[in-house]
C-alpha cells in the first residue's frame, strides 16, 4: 500500500465531532486495506480505558483503535488530563499517573521538570513507524492563540507530524461560517498551509440548501469543503465525555425495567452503561432526583474521579438516603469503581490524594473499608460470573479491604470492574426476577463492528474520499 501522510482532524471548538470523524476514518482506511492507528497527543477527559499492558489512555483513542482493528496503546494518547476540580487535573503520562497539576501551573511555560512536548512527539514517532496512516485528533479549538506557544496537540503537533489538517466545524450549533473562517484566519501563514480541507458536521435538513453556503465558505477560506456530514441518531459509538449525558435524563417508563444511574458531579466511565441502555427491556436514565431513585427497579452508583467529594454531595442532596431507603425496600443497588467504594462502610483519604476531605462514612450497604493511595490500579481482567467467563477492566485509585473482584450481599453488588455490565450473564442475572420478555441480542463485539461499519458508510457517503487520498499522497 502507498505511504499516506498523517491526517489530523482539528476543530473549530470542543464537541464538534472530531473524535467520531477520526474513528470513522480509522475504519475507512482499514476497509481500504491500510493499517491505520489513532493519535491524540493530549486528551482531557474523565472517560479512560486500560490498555492490554495495564496502562491508562483516553477512551476516545481506545474506541478509535477498535475501529482501526488494533489493540490500544499508550503511544496513541501519551498525555491524559483527568479533571479533579475546576482548577486541577490528574496528569497521566504514557499510561501512568505522575501527580496532580494546577491548571495555571500546567499551562505556564518552564514550570515542569518534564518535557511534555518531547514525550508526545516521541510517542507519535513510535506509532508512525508501525502504522500507515496515523489518524490524528486535535483538541478543542485550533484558534486558542493565547495558548499557541504552549500547544502540544493541535498545529504544533501537525507541524511535527507533517500532517494534512482537516478542519471540522459543527453547523448544528450555529455560526459555522465565522468559526471556520476565524479558525483559519487566526493561523500563522505556515500553519495555514497545513489546512487542506474543511468538513461541515452535524447538518440537519435538505443538503441542497447548503450548496451555496459551501461555495461561499470555499471562496472566503481558500480551502475546499471536502464533505458535509448529516446528523445521525441510529449509530452508536462510545462518547468521549459527559456532554452527552444531558440528553439522557429520561423519565421512568411503564412496562420496562427502570435503571437509574445516579448523576454524580465527577462521573467517569459512564460508557459502562451503554449496553444496558441499548437493551429493549430496559429504560436507563441518569438522575439525581430522590423520587426517581426510590421508584427505580435498579440503582447504579457509577465511577467518579472524586469519590469523597461526590459522596459528600450525595449526602447533601439527599441521594444517599434515597439509595439506602430503596435498598431497604428490596431494590437492587450496584456500585461500580468509585460507586463501589461509596457503598462501603468508610472512605479514608489520610494523605489528601483527592483533596481536603480526609474521611467520610459510606452508605453502609457493603462490608468494605477503602483507603485512598497514590498508586493506581490499571488492568484488563477476566472474571467468572454465574459460571460464565466475562471480561472487563479496572482503573481506580484506592484500596479496599477485600480480595473479591465482585462483592455481593442481599440485592447489592459492588465491583471495581468497568465493563461489568457489558457481559450478558450479568445482565440476565439482574433481570431474572423481573417480568420482561426473553432477550436475544448479538454480542457486544459484533454490535461494535456493525456500528463502526455503519459510521464509516455514513461518512464515506458524504465525503470526497478520492480527494482526501489525493491530499494524503500529493499534499
Amino acid at each position: 500500500m502507498k505511504q499516506l501522510h498523517p491526517i489530523m482532524f482539528a476543530g473549530t471548538g470542543s464537541d464538534v465531532g472530531k473524535s467520531i470523524v477520526a474513528a470513522a476514518f480509522c475504519r475507512i482506511f482499514r476497509q481500504d486495506g491500510y493499517q491505520p492507528a489513532p493519535f491524540k497527543a493530549q486528551n482531557m477527559a474523565l472517560n479512560s480505558y486500560a490498555t492490554p499492558e495495564g496502562f491508562e489512555i483516553g477512551r476516545a483513542q481506545a474506541v478509535q483503535a477498535e475501529a482501526a482493528g488494533i489493540p490500544c496503546h499508550t503511544d496513541m494518547n501519551p498525555l491524559l488530563l483527568k479533571p479533579q476540580s475546576d482548577h486541577t487535573s490528574q496528569v497521566i503520562l504514557n499510561g501512568k499517573p505522575i501527580g496532580n497539576k494546577d491548571a495555571y501551573d500546567y499551562w505556564r511555560r518552564g514550570t515542569s521538570e518534564i518535557d511534555f512536548r518531547k514525550e508526545v512527539c516521541d510517542a507519535f514517532d513510535h506509532l508512525a513507524k508501525r502504522y500507515n496512516p496515523i489518524v490524528m485528533e486535535g483538541a478543542g479549538s485550533i484558534a486558542e492563540i493565547n495558548l499557541k506557544d504552549r500547544d502540544l496537540v493541535n498545529m504544533s503537533m501537525a507541524r511535527h507530524a507533517k500532517a494534512d489538517v482537516i478542519l471540522v466545524g459543527d453547523i448544528d450549533r450555529g455560526g459555522v461560517f465565522a468559526s471556520v473562517y476565524g479558525s483559519i484566519a487566526l493561523q500563522s501563514p505556515e500553519d495555514r498551509q497545513l489546512i487542506k480541507g474543511i468538513i461541515i458536521n452535524k447538518f440537519r435538513g435538505d443538503m441542497r440548501l447548503f450548496d451555496e453556503g459551501r461555495k461561499m465558505l470555499e471562496d472566503i477560506c481558500g480551502v475546499p469543503v471536502l464533505g458535509v456530514i448529516p446528523y445521525y441518531k441510529d449509530i452508536y459509538i462510545d462518547e468521549e465525555d459527559s456532554v452527552a449525558l444531558e440528553q439522557k435524563r429520561r423519565q421512568l417508563a411503564e412496562g420496562k425495567v427502570n435503571v437509574a444511574v445516579v448523576l454524580l458531579r465527577h462521573i467517569s466511565n459512564y460508557t459502562d452503561f451503554d449496553t444496558l441502555e441499548r437493551d429493549s427491556r430496559i429504560n436507563l436514565f441518569y438522575t439525581n432526583n430522590t423520587s426517581d431513585i426510590q421508584q427505580a427497579d435498579i440503582i447504579i452508583l457509577p465511577g467518579t474521579k472524586a469519590t469523597l467529594d461526590d459522596l459528600m454531595e450525595l449526602r447533601r442532596n439527599g441521594c444517599a438516603q434515597a439509595i439506602q431507603r430503596a435498598h431497604r425496600d428490596g431494590k437492587m443497588v450496584i456500585g461500580i469503581c468509585g460507586g463501589y467504594q461509596m457503598l462501603g462502610q468508610t472512605v479514608e483519604d489520610p494523605d489528601g490524594i483527592e483533596g481536603s476531605i480526609t474521611s467520610l462514612p459510606g452508605l453502609g450497604l457493603l462490608p468494605i473499608h477503602t483507603t485512598m493511595t497514590p498508586e493506581k490500579t490499571t488492568k484488563q481482567v477476566t472474571f467468572l460470573f454465574e459460571g460464565h467467563e466475562c471480561q472487563g477492566y479496572e482503573i481506580h485509585q484506592g484500596v479496599s479491604d477485600t480480595a473479591e473482584a465482585i462483592l455481593q450481599t442481599d440485592h447489592c453488588i459492588g465491583t471495581y470492574i468497568h465493563g461489568f455490565l457489558d457481559n450478558a450473564p450479568v445482565i440476565e442475572y439482574l433481570l431474572k426476577d423481573k417480568t420482561v420478555s426473553i432477550h436475544s441480542e448479538q454480542s457486544l463485539a459484533d454490535f461494535k463492528e456493525e456500528q463502526y461499519n455503519k459510521l464509516a458508510d455514513h461518512v464515506r457517503q458524504h465525503m470526497d474520499i478520492d480527494q482526501i487520498y489525493k491530499i494524503l499522497t500529493n499534499g
